[in-house]
């Protein structure tokens, strides 16, 4: 009875969103229809904001960066390098990551990008349109999800120091990869001419800087201050800030979208099909791998979720810098952006339906 009393205490108690993570879905329709408003009544200010860049030719847009910067740093800050070094106790679960992530989804999604908006949807879709939206879709299955993962992971009970470790690699690799493989994929897919260079910028300004301003920051005040008061006073204080520039961020994307948005909502329906189907694909590939190789379910649904979702402030970034803001390319990366939550809340709630599939953890009688 001991046992049965520690494995019932083991169980996973219910997880929720906080308030804001609950109706994240609500809250990017109130940005998008502000963002929609701001561009049809304000078009010179939304077109003087276009206008800045990252420096001369950058093609990288300047409050859009800047905006990135407070969202990310404070999600680059809780990503630990040091814990890389554990991956060789259990590497099964990262390796099946990595494989959907980088050899499985990028591909996957040009493959599924180009068979609808090529074949399927051509009737609809005028060629040059139907080139930028499988630019849209590749350059956001191309960015595995970075701060997201985290409060998926969180709400399938997974191990939060493994799906860490899952992260930072995915970053780092992210570092070598992104600009290679967008700009093959793209250019292979679609009669577009991805410039390397406007790659670059952009691994530069999304990526490097603030992962290298989180990760120093990171380090100083946990040597300066301590590990409890970094994690359990300053990253949470920094959360309300998180939000405030990703919603701002959203209402400027949503701002520079406004006329595709009214004028292509059949659009954007048909961009949400293949981003839904390579969503789904991705997450289920990753799953039952990770049944199969007999990986505990805290490690398998992170890791599925990590393959599901996407870094979209980063595809988002990219699509403009590469495209302009009203592109159709940027637009199919803001789609990406609404479908996001609901469809990852269904991933979550499949998971845990399907703890069973995987070997429950026995808590050992004392």
């Amino acid at each position: 009875m001991e046992l049965v009393a520690e494995t019932l205490r083991a169980q996973p108690a219910e997880k929720r969103l906080n308030l804001f993570e609950r109706y994240l879905t609500i809250w990017v329709g109130l940005c998008m229809a502000l963002g929609v408003w701001l561009g049809r009544t304000a078009p010179q200010m939304i077109e003087w904001l276009r206008r800045m860049e990252l420096g001369e030719g950058s093609q990288v847009n300047l409050p859009i960066a800047l905006l990135i910067w407070v969202m990310i740093i404070p999600m680059m800050m809780k990503v630990d390098f040091g814990s890389i070094g554990q991956v060789g106790r259990r590497p099964r679960g990262l390796l099946v990551t990595l494989f959907v992530n980088w050899i499985v989804k990028p591909f996957s999604m040009a493959a599924i990008a180009w068979l609808f908006f090529r074949v399927i949807f051509s009737p609809w879709i005028v060629p040059n349109d139907a080139d930028q939206y499988i630019a849209g879709c590749i350059i956001l299955a191309a960015a595995p999800c970075t701060a997201m993962v985290f409060v998926w992971s969180y709400l399938t009970d997974g191990d939060p120091a493994y799906t860490l470790v899952q992260v930072s690699v995915n970053d780092l690799i992210m570092l070598v990869l992104f600009a290679p493989i967008v700009g093959w994929l793209v250019s292979g897919a679609s009669s577009l001419s991805v410039p390397f260079i406007v790659l670059l910028y952009s691994v530069l300004a999304f990526i490097v800087i603030p992962l290298t301003i989180g990760v120093g920051a990171r380090l100083w005040m946990v040597r300066r201050f301590g590990r409890t008061w970094f994690e359990d006073r300053l990253l949470p204080g920094l959360a309300p800030l998180t939000i405030l520039a990703l919603l701002a961020m959203l209402v400027l994307i949503f701002a520079f979208q406004a006329d595709n948005l009214t004028g292509k909502w059949a659009h954007v329906l048909m961009i949400a099909v293949p981003i839904l189907i390579q969503v789904y694909f991705n997450s289920a590939l990753a799953y039952g791998l990770m049944q199969r190789l007999g990986v505990e379910h805290a490690v398998a649904a992170p890791g599925a979720l990590i393959g599901a979702s996407n870094f979209f402030e980063l595809a988002v970034a990219t699509a403009i810098a590469l495209f302009g803001p009203g592109s159709p390319a940027a637009l199919a990366t803001v789609v990406g952006v609404l479908v996001e939550v609901p469809v990852m809340l269904s991933v979550c709630a499949l998971c845990n339906r399907t703890r069973h599939w995987f070997p429950t953890p026995v808590v050992a009688s004392r």
